[in-house]
C-alpha cells in the first residue's frame, strides 16, 4: 500500500470502527437520526462523486433513491434480502446507463432540466402502474429488518463508496474526469472518450443512491409515489454537496452534518413552512459559500500564508 493510501485508509477504518457502536449506545431517537445522516451522507457523497468532478449537476438523486425504494416494495417479500439488493442495483444500474446514454451529450442548465423532469415521469410512470394495474396508490413494506440493521447496512455501503470514490480520484477514470470537468472540449482533442466516461461514472453513482434507497425501504411501513420520488430530496442533497463542498472525498460530509440537523429542527417545528425555509437556505449558502466549507478553508489558509518575496517586489 502507497503512502498517499494509507493514512486515509486508517483514518476510515478508525471512523468506521467507532460509527459501528452507535446502535449499542444510542436511544430510539438517536438511532433514528444517525440513519437520517448516514443515509444522507451517502446520497451527496455519490451525488458529489460524479457532478463533482465533471460539474454536471444532476436533479435525479430521488429519482434513483426511489427505484431502490420501489424494488423493494415489489420483491422484498418473494426474495431473500441480498437478492432484493442485488436486483435494486441492477435496476438502478440499467436505468443509469439508459439515461446516461441519451442525455450526457447535454450540459449546463439543459441537463439539470432533463434529469428533473426524469424524476417526474418516473413519478407519474410508477403512479399510473399502481392506480391503473395495482389497483392501489401504494405498497406496505413489512420485512423483519431492524433499525439497527438498516444502520449498519448504511454504514459498511457508505464505507464502500468512500473507499470506491478514493480509488477513483487516482485512477486515469478520475483524471479523465476532471479534465472534462475543466473543458470538455480540451478532454475530447486530447483522445479521451468523454461519454463513456461520464456515463461509467453516472451509472456508479446512481447504484450507490438505488442501493440507499432500497436499505432504506424497510425503515416505512407503507410507501407511495410521492414518498419514494419526493423532489425535496434532490435539492436537499444538492444544497448538502455545496455546503460541504464537491472537490473533496470529505466536502459532503461537511455539509450533511449540520443540514441534516437543521432540517430535522426546521421539519419539527416549522412543518408549515418547511419549503421556504429551505429555499431560504439554498440562497444564503450559494450566495455566502460558492464553493462551500472546503473552499472556504482553502481560501483563508491562502489569506494567512505571508506573501513571496517575488509578490512583494511586484507588489
Amino acid at each position: 500500500m502507497n503512502a498517499p493510501l494509507r493514512i486515509p485508509l486508517i483514518v476510515g477504518a478508525a471512523m468506521l470502527a467507532v460509527l459501528a457502536g452507535v446502535p449499542l449506545v444510542a436511544d430510539g431517537y438517536g438511532l433514528s437520526l444517525a440513519i437520517n445522516i448516514l443515509n444522507y451522507a451517502v446520497l451527496a457523497t455519490a451525488w458529489a462523486m460524479f457532478s463533482g468532478p465533471t460539474r454536471y449537476v444532476s436533479l435525479a438523486t430521488v429519482a434513483f433513491f426511489g427505484i431502490g425504494a420501489y424494488t423493494v416494495a415489489v420483491l422484498g417479500e418473494a426474495l431473500p434480502w441480498p437478492a432484493v439488493l442485488a436486483a435494486a442495483a441492477l435496476v438502478g444500474l440499467v436505468v443509469a446507463i439508459v439515461v446516461g446514454l441519451s442525455t450526457l451529450r447535454l450540459a449546463g442548465v439543459y441537463f439539470v432540466i432533463f434529469t428533473f423532469g426524469l424524476t417526474e415521469l418516473i413519478r407519474q410512470l410508477v403512479t399510473w402502474y399502481e392506480v391503473n394495474v395495482s389497483n392501489s396508490i401504494g405498497r406496505y413494506v413489512f420485512l423483519d429488518i431492524s433499525q439497527e440493521q438498516i444502520y449498519w447496512q448504511l454504514l459498511a455501503l457508505g464505507a464502500v463508496l468512500f473507499l470506491a470514490t478514493l480509488l477513483l480520484g487516482r485512477s486515469r477514470l478520475g483524471f479523465a474526469l476532471r479534465i472534462i470537468g475543466a473543458d470538455e472540449t480540451v478532454a475530447r482533442h486530447c483522445g479521451i472518450d468523454t461519454t463513456r466516461a461520464k456515463v461509467l461514472l453516472f451509472a456508479l453513482s446512481a447504484v450507490f443512491m438505488t442501493l440507499s434507497g432500497a436499505i432504506m425501504a424497510p425503515r416505512w411501513t407503507y410507501i407511495d409515489p410521492a414518498i419514494a420520488f419526493n423532489p425535496v430530496m434532490s435539492f436537499q442533497v444538492l444544497i448538502m454537496a455545496l455546503l460541504g463542498g464537491v472537490q473533496r472525498l470529505y466536502g459532503p460530509l461537511l455539509g450533511v452534518v449540520p443540514l441534516a440537523l437543521l432540517f430535522e429542527y426546521l421539519g419539527a417545528n416549522f412543518p408549515n413552512h418547511y419549503s421556504i425555509l429551505l429555499g431560504a437556505v439554498f440562497m444564503i449558502i450559494v450566495y455566502l459559500l460558492p464553493n462551500g466549507v472546503v473552499g472556504l478553508a482553502r481560501r483563508l489558509r491562502k489569506a494567512d500564508r505571508p506573501a513571496s518575496p517575488a509578490a512583494k517586489e511586484a507588489s
